[in-house]
């Protein structure tokens, strides 16, 4: 039997190598006019481009990120104008979150560099090999769904 891929060290330098890449990828649309938006940044225009109005904690799970993350995220993208802030009318104390004009025009352009990127990340594989490939990343994003307590 062969040896079993060196999984755990395999994802953490997949990963590392990913946000270098993308880091890469997101200067080189700054340099090209404007402000690009941060991955987190695209992860909230895309989710509030779906679901406009969602609460920070709404926003927190579909990021999968620690809502002190989000609000700090949030802030920065108040500043750009890309989103706004505001109480929600049937809670004072849960704010939702509105997609702005200057963030909407940033939808078309993220979209198609979604586009680029996962043609590019889908090169030399399979649609079944793709597959396999996320059911095991879902696989790994639940770990800690059945572990004992």
């Amino acid at each position: 039997m062969a040896d079993r891929p060196r999984l755990i060290f395999m994802l953490n330098s997949a990963q590392r190598r990913l946000q270098q890449w993308m880091t890469a990828q997101q200067a080189w649309a700054t340099a090209s006019g404007g402000n690009a938006p941060t991955s987190a940044q695209s992860g909230v225009l895309f989710a509030l481009a779906k679901a406009d109005g969602a609460t920070m904690g709404q926003l927190a799970e579909a990021l999968d990120l620690a809502p002190s993350a989000v609000s700090g995220l949030i802030q920065r993208m108040e500043a750009l104008h890309w989103v706004q802030r505001r109480p929600c009318p049937d809670d004072a104390r849960t704010q939702r979150v509105w997609l702005q004009d200057a963030g909407r025009t940033q939808l078309p352009a993220l979209k198609q560099a979604l586009r680029r990127i996962n043609t590019r990340l889908y090169e030399g594989f399979s649609d079944e090999e793709l597959q396999t490939v996320a059911r095991w990343l879902r696989h790994v994003q639940h770990l800690d769904d059945h572990s004992p307590r």
